[in-house]
């Protein structure tokens, strides 16, 4: 697949600003890990938001309310993932973990610098900066995780022995602001087993990795090396 052109901003469901060569943090969640009425309601609280901050004028008081309502909503959201027991959490098998895992390390320094990532059974946090392609554009990350879901999507499904959709088309990124905000979320993401009652340490838990922690080159899961790995390439 040819490297898309970065664009600064696109939607979907969910609000995405992407500058070039930001660091951002994404999250990709399986489908149906959340029920529909739960997704709804999230959505209308998200619109109402929008449409407070539209009668606001621009500024400092309105961007600090945004960022606020921003990680109000996402707290909630992730919150739910980590505790709703229904539908798939096809990540706890290992070895679709391992392959989900694999396929992070294998585009790095391909397409993004990872920071850092944690697998839980139904969703993936991970921190990258997207890598640039010549001096003026970036691997976009609509390209990246299209590259990333894709393969992940038809590996698992032939392992589990199914069809249809396995992740959730939307995903939600969040352009990391500054070092303060990056060791914030690093630590968000580390700790996300611990929080959630898995382990007690966030080193006991085999699907988090953080760039600042450990020796790529004896710490990440191995890739496949089938000749499907090419469609990451």
């Amino acid at each position: 697949m040819n490297p898309l052109i970065y664009k600064p901003f696109y939607r979907r469901h969910l609000p995405h600003i992407q500058p070039p060569g930001a660091m951002l943090f994404v999250t990709y969640r399986l489908a149906g890990s959340l029920p529909q009425h739960v997704v709804a309601q999230l959505l209308a609280e998200g619109e109402a938001v929008e449409r407070r901050l539209a009668h606001m004028p621009r500024g400092p008081e309105r961007a600090r309310l945004a960022y606020e309502e921003q990680r109000r909503l996402f707290g909630r959201w992730d919150k739910m993932l980590d505790t709703n027991r229904e539908g798939p959490h096809w990540l706890r098998r290992p070895e679709i973990a391992s392959l989900v895992a694999s396929s992070l390390h294998f585009l790095n320094g391909r397409r993004y610098d990872l920071d850092c990532y944690c697998l839980m059974s139904n969703h993936v946090h991970v921190v990258l900066t997207p890598l640039a392609i010549d001096g003026e554009r970036y691997h976009a990350l609509t390209d990246i995780m299209h590259s990333l879901k894709g393969y992940t999507a038809n590996k698992a499904n032939r392992q589990l022995g199914r069809s249809g959709s396995f992740w959730q088309h939307e995903s939600y990124d969040h352009v990391v602001r500054d070092a303060a905000e990056w060791l914030r979320i690093r630590h968000y993401v580390v700790y996300n087993p611990v929080k959630a009652g898995l382990v007690k340490e966030w080193q006991e838990w085999p699907w988090t990795y953080c760039k600042a922690l450990s020796d790529e080159s004896t710490g990440s899961p191995s890739w496949d090396d089938s000749p499907e790995s090419s469609a990451l390439s």
